[in-house]
């Protein structure tokens, strides 16, 4: 939550916030970019380096050809043109965690540019925000301000990360809102952990965002001084700082001051944004081409071979659950946030006679106790087969819904899948058509104020007298049998 910074909604809406977005992509490849070390998150502190990655003398780089075809794999995902032929640099500044003195980058020929993602605007209305470039390469490493008996007077390294490769992806300032934003990132993070080039995992740094953000007055032809807002590590925190930082900037143009360029890093226990350093000049990397690294050339032959690798994208997917499967727009969508949930969705509704009873338990039952438990869906106690059986039962009426829930969460309690739970526990459904009637004439005598309305013409009362008939029952009436014989009795 941003802190409020008391302007007035006439105030806000004489100004038009200009946003724009840097991300920076951790590849998931088994080594570094331009080395043999190991590409993984933790490790004790400086165990995964070498002479390539210290920057030591003589040591020479070789590109990651796995790391290339992530990158041509996620550009084309969001659109992007690929360079056939890109140039990697040196941007040379020095920081302590930066061994080399520089970093190897891609500066005016970038491998991808031009590309695209559609957010929805305000209205809903479909909004395409261009992606200018989605450049190569390699990480820093870690600068540890605390945790240590000295850390008041000392800051250690940690060079794990050094070399780790990147892709930045850099839009077009098109976002206007922080809701826009917000979706921006949203979207262009579900595109790529379908492509699995990443994990995107915000809390271990795999992605990391940087805002570019500026006001100027509605109908004004030149966009105003911007601010760079970094040290955000998730989405939400995102949507906020953005913000804070629209409202203290219009603040200062209202009260006659000027915004400064600079960087901010934002206060999440605070809920606003610090000046961290000014950027009045654009500051000089001192690029040249990186001499140790040919030009890299991205053939078609060699484009085509990377793009068979291209999954079915979450939009293109959406519209084919829909059509192929009955399902709703919003459950589709649900199912299509996460590659792994669609894929056991597709693979039970394959097997299963209803594909819109198997999205039903999926979205309602299983994934709540999935987040109730604390565990991702590949550790659920009921699989494949398991959920099938339990759409195939519920659709049959041969379990009620009560029963069903009851069954899910043993199965969850006790860590077994349905099947076996279902065999032992197997509920004792009432089907005996004269059982269940006796059932009803005995709520229907209990209750002649409901009849009288059921008989008035307000027929939703049925499901008041199925409601007290499975109380009575126990939850074991068939629900199917128990409805038709209602409204039969009713009608009598």
């Amino acid at each position: 939550m941003s802190a409020a910074l008391a302007l007035s909604p006439e105030v806000l809406a004489k100004y038009q916030p200009v946003i724009g977005l840097e991300v920076h992509v951790q590849l998931l490849t088994k080594t570094k970019a331009f080395c043999g070390c190991k590409n993984e998150y933790g490790g004790e502190p400086n165990t995964h380096v070498c002479p390539v990655c210290l920057g030591l003398p003589g040591a020479l780089p070789f590109l990651n050809k796995q790391a290339v075809e992530f990158a041509v794999l996620a550009a084309k995902a969001i659109g992007c043109e690929i360079r056939e032929t890109s140039i990697f640099s040196r941007k040379n500044y020095f920081y302590p965690d930066s061994p080399k003195g520089y970093q190897i980058s891609q500066f005016d020929k970038p491998i991808a540019e031009h590309g695209v993602i559609v957010v929805p605007d305000a209205t809903g209305a479909p909004k395409r925000i261009g992606v200018t470039r989605l450049h190569m390469e390699e990480d820093a490493g870690k600068s540890l301000h605390d945790g240590f008996p000295d850390s008041a007077t000392r800051t250690y390294i940690d060079l794990n990360r050094c070399g780790t490769p990147l892709i930045e992806i850099v839009s077009e300032p098109d976002l206007r809102t922080p809701d826009e934003a917000f979706e921006y990132l949203t979207k262009l993070k579900e595109i790529l952990l379908y492509t699995g080039v990443s994990d995107c995992n915000m809390e271990e740094g795999s992605l990391r965002c940087d805002a570019n953000v500026s006001v100027m007055l509605k109908g004004a032809a030149q966009y105003g001084t911007k601010a760079e807002v970094k040290n955000v590590n998730s989405f939400r925190y995102i949507r906020a700082a953005l913000e804070y930082e629209i409202e203290r900037q219009i603040g200062v143009l209202e009260d006659g001051g000027r915004v400064i360029q600079e960087s901010r890093l934002w206060n999440n226990g605070e809920g606003r944004t610090y000046s961290m350093r000014s950027k009045e000049q654009a500051h000089d990397y001192r690029y040249f081409p990186e001499p140790d690294l040919p030009p890299l050339v991205v053939g078609a032959e060699w484009q085509k071979q990377i793009l068979a690798a291209m999954p079915e994208l979450p939009e293109a997917r959406r519209a084919r659950l829909v059509a192929d499967y009955g399902l709703s727009a919003q459950d589709a969508a649900t199912l299509t946030t996460d590659r792994e949930l669609g894929d056991f969705f597709e693979s039970a509704a394959k097997s299963a006679k209803s594909p819109k009873r198997v999205a039903s338990i999926l979205l309602s039952e299983i994934t709540m106790r999935l987040r109730a438990a604390g565990i991702e869906l590949g550790q659920s106690p009921v699989t494949l087969d398991g959920l099938v059986l339990a759409a195939d039962l519920a659709e049959a009426g041969e379990i009620s819904s009560k029963q069903l829930k009851q069954l899910l969460d043993t199965c969850f309690t006790e860590g077994r899948d349905f099947p076996f739970v279902y065999d032992r526990d197997k509920p004792q459904q009432i089907s005996d058509t004269s059982a269940i009637e006796a059932m009803i004439d005995e709520v229907i005598a209990a209750n002649p104020a409901q009849v009288a309305q059921f008989k008035g013409g307000k027929r939703t009362v049925a499901a008041f007298f199925v409601g007290q008939v499975m109380r009575v029952s126990k939850g074991q009436a068939n629900p199917a049998l128990l409805n038709e014989l209602v409204v039969k009795k009713l009608d009598a």
